[in-house]
């Protein structure tokens, strides 16, 4: 195993996203099956019955807060801020301490690790404070005009990150901008507010309403948000996807899509059913995937050798981009023995792991790790050019037995 190691950071961070994903789908489901009835009360927003594990619960809400406050008051925080304190010390660990590897691309930009570090953490920083000036500008009262805005700020946000991080970094950065400003509503929007009502009955005053709008406004916003954040955390094991040259395209086009299927089954919890939407969000997903796969092809005709290619022409390049790592003894610094035991150093290894090795240094950009080595695409392509005529001539084999 190398030095450079995070599968615990990874089972954390997703751990407690799960749990705040799936609180926050809950309470917009519960939202939007509040029912009034005979016994409803006034100031109570409706209620809502229901059955699970053998027993029966009933959930009030108060369009406002009830008359007396309970004792026992459950708060719903923890699984946000966790997830967030998990997530960025795997930001930390992985892209941070290991910019080297996994977040610098001196293809593209020759960054120091602290100027690349500064750019990621500022990224966090400015899309929060953007984010919420919009809420808190006349756009945030119109919640359409709003999410098209901040969709299309973190758009922009993909491209310009792609231009100077690695494929992973800007697609791990994009969900971070993302996932900091879900927390920050929970953190400096709706908490806050619920201990403003909490004060205020405590004092024996009537909350401000305004104090729910807003609250239940950012949630929803968090709503819209959790699916692309999702997809970014497991994004790294979909390397068509971030490695594109048009990475930031696509990584808009499945945020897009997350969008339009949680917006189809919100409208449906609240019983207006748009099967239209759903097959909308599908479709999206669907061209997202067809435009990725003729993008990576156009590029790997646009880059393929005129000429045959042989082991000499392959030989030096593993040399100089490979065997640093994938050696019986590794002389990168992050590494004691090679990685997952692959090693390339003689025609029989590369050979051996011609499929590996193709998967993640031509069909993706993974390797070398941050491409550190600076290798080029048109290296990329010979080399998968080379691993091509393997398949070709097991093939003329296998057709003469």
């Amino acid at each position: 195993m190398g030095k450079l190691d995070r599968p615990c950071h990874q089972v954390a961070a997703l751990d407690y996203g799960h749990r705040w994903i799936g609180s926050s789908f809950y309470f917009v489901w519960l939202d939007n099956n509040l029912r009034k009835g005979p016994a409803t009360k006034e100031g109570e927003a409706g209620e809502l019955w229901a059955v699970h594990g053998g027993g029966f619960y009933h959930n009030k809400k108060y369009l406002v807060a009830p008359d007396d406050l309970p004792d026992h008051l459950h708060w719903f925080k923890y699984e946000a801020y966790f997830t967030w304190i998990s997530g960025f010390l795997l930001l930390g660990v992985v892209y941070y301490y290991g910019a080297e590897l996994y977040l610098i691309d001196r293809t593209k930009a020759d960054l120091s690790q602290m100027e690349a570090i500064g750019l990621g953490l500022g990224s966090l920083a400015v899309s929060w404070l953007v984010y919420d000036g919009l809420c808190k500008s006349p756009v945030g009262r119109n919640n359409r005009l709003l999410g098209i805005l901040w969709f299309g700020i973190l758009t922009g946000a993909a491209y310009g990150l792609s231009q100077i991080f690695s494929g992973r970094g800007a697609y791990i950065h994009v969900g971070a901008m993302v996932g900091s400003a879900m927390v920050a509503n929970v953190f400096f929007i709706i908490i806050p507010n619920q201990k403003k009502a909490v004060k205020a009955m405590l004092a024996g005053k009537r909350p401000d309403p305004a104090l729910g709008i807003a609250a239940k406004q950012r949630s929803l916003h968090n709503n819209y948000m959790t699916l692309p954040v999702l997809f970014i955390m497991v994004s790294n094991h979909y390397p068509m996807t971030f490695s594109n040259p048009y990475g930031w395209a696509v990584l808009a086009g499945i945020a897009l899509s997350g969008i339009t299927i949680r917006h189809f089954f919100n409208l449906r919890h609240r019983g207006e059913v748009k099967t239209g939407l759903i097959f909308l969000g599908v479709l999206i997903f669907v061209l997202t995937m067809i435009f990725a796969a003729d993008m990576q092809h156009r590029q790997s005709q646009a880059l393929a050798p005129k000429n045959a290619v042989t082991y000499a022409d392959v030989a030096p390049l593993i040399s100089k981009h490979c065997t640093a790592c994938h050696a019986a003894q590794p002389t990168h610094e992050y590494f004691d023995v090679a990685p997952s035991g692959v090693m390339l150093e003689t025609k029989a290894q590369i050979q051996q792991y011609a499929d590996r090795v193709r998967a993640q240094a031509v069909d993706a950009d993974m390797m070398p790790l941050g491409n550190e080595t600076g290798m080029t695409m048109e290296e990329r392509a010979i080399l998968g050019a080379w691993i091509n005529s393997l398949d070709a001539e097991k093939a003329a084999n296998g057709a003469g037995q």
